[in-house]
């Protein structure tokens, strides 16, 4: 396997610092932080090019907060300046490096393949089978072990001083697990950790019908006692390679339609999954009952169009206009029909 062994030059280069900048304030130019780094910024990047390359920078103390939407987890926020900066530039650098090993069935954090793509596929996976197996790692995350994720990323970076940045970030907090969320570098070295599975599935055992967003994933075929056997055969490696476990392992007809990305898929529709239907109503409800014309309530709005528009959610739709139009002033209103029909 070929690995990059001279990427420090084009990491430090002024272009690619100046590329990171306007990645990195996009959508946050309202934060006290991004207009307190945007007043000085030429002479920041020069301090932290200089901060680089004297080999000065380590990563900041995180600070930490629980959120409990879709289920409880810890969050983990760095400064912009200099953290935010320095994981863009890298990733401006090894994100074309790490997209190309990945199969064209992982759907995670890969630009031009989103919810919508991967949907489609599921649905077209589900058609041709009549059993899925559907897996999800327990607290993905948080059980990414650091000496395990530093093995794979030298598979392809030789570079010692991009290997020591990265690895000061994957080591960045306490014991020997755990990948911030929160992070840009997590969420790709997430789906790194998990291309090993998916090479696994795909070269070792020879499956075809296979599909993975993050963590959860779905192995589709008709010899229901097949997949019992990968069920296993997974469970073996992930524990072995990897030092995962699952949170949840089962086998079902695929006429009971499958649950995947928030969608609930059938041979010849998609709709919302109950959970995900009921989470979206109540954060309407909230931005109703406190309306708001703000660049967050066009974004919040945006989003659940944006979730809706791919599936058959009609009647839902109409429900919640009613229910906008019910708790909401007439502008909000008018306001919220406007943008999410």
């Amino acid at each position: 396997m070929k690995t990059h062994k001279h990427l420090w030059e084009q990491f430090i280069s002024p272009e690619n610092l100046d590329l990171a900048a306007r990645r990195a304030v996009r959508g946050k130019r309202g934060r006290r932080s991004t207009r307190r780094f945007l007043r000085h910024r030429a002479q920041r990047l020069e301090k932290l090019r200089e901060m680089l390359i004297r080999g000065e920078f380590t990563t900041g103390k995180y600070r930490i907060f629980t959120i409990f939407e879709p289920k409880k987890r810890n969050i983990y926020m760095l400064p912009l300046y200099p953290d935010h900066l320095v994981h863009h530039a890298l990733m401006n650098i090894l994100a074309p490096i790490w997209q190309n090993l990945f199969i064209s069935d992982s759907y995670a954090c890969i630009p031009g393949r989103g919810l919508h793509t991967a949907s489609q596929r599921c649905v077209a996976m589900l058609r041709k089978n009549r059993y899925v197996l559907q897996c999800d790692i327990s607290k993905f995350y948080p059980s990414i072990n650091h000496d395990i994720m530093m093995k794979i990323i030298r598979r392809k970076i030789s570079d010692p001083r991009i290997l020591a940045l990265l690895h000061d970030i994957v080591y960045s907090t306490e014991g020997q697990r755990g990948m911030p969320i929160g992070n840009l570098t997590s969420q790709w070295m997430g789906n790194l950790y998990m291309n090993d599975l998916d090479m696994f599935v795909k070269h070792n055992m020879r499956v075809k019908n296979y599909i993975r967003y993050c963590d959860d994933f779905c192995i589709f075929d008709n010899d229901r006692e097949k997949l019992v056997r990968y069920k296993k055969i997974l469970q073996e490696f992930l524990a072995r390679e990897l030092d995962l476990r699952f949170s949840k392992a089962f086998i079902k007809n695929t006429n009971e339609g499958v649950n995947f990305i928030g969608y609930r898929h059938f041979k010849n529709h998609v709709v919302l999954t109950r959970a995900g239907a009921k989470k979206m109503r109540r954060k309407i409800l909230n931005l109703a009952r406190h309306p708001e014309i703000s660049p967050n309530s066009k974004s919040c709005i945006a989003a659940f169009w944006g979730w809706t528009r791919w599936c058959c959610c009609k009647n839902m739709r109409r429900r919640i206009n009613e229910m906008v139009e019910q708790n909401a002033p007439p502008e909000f209103a008018h306001f919220f029909k406007m943008n999410f029909n």
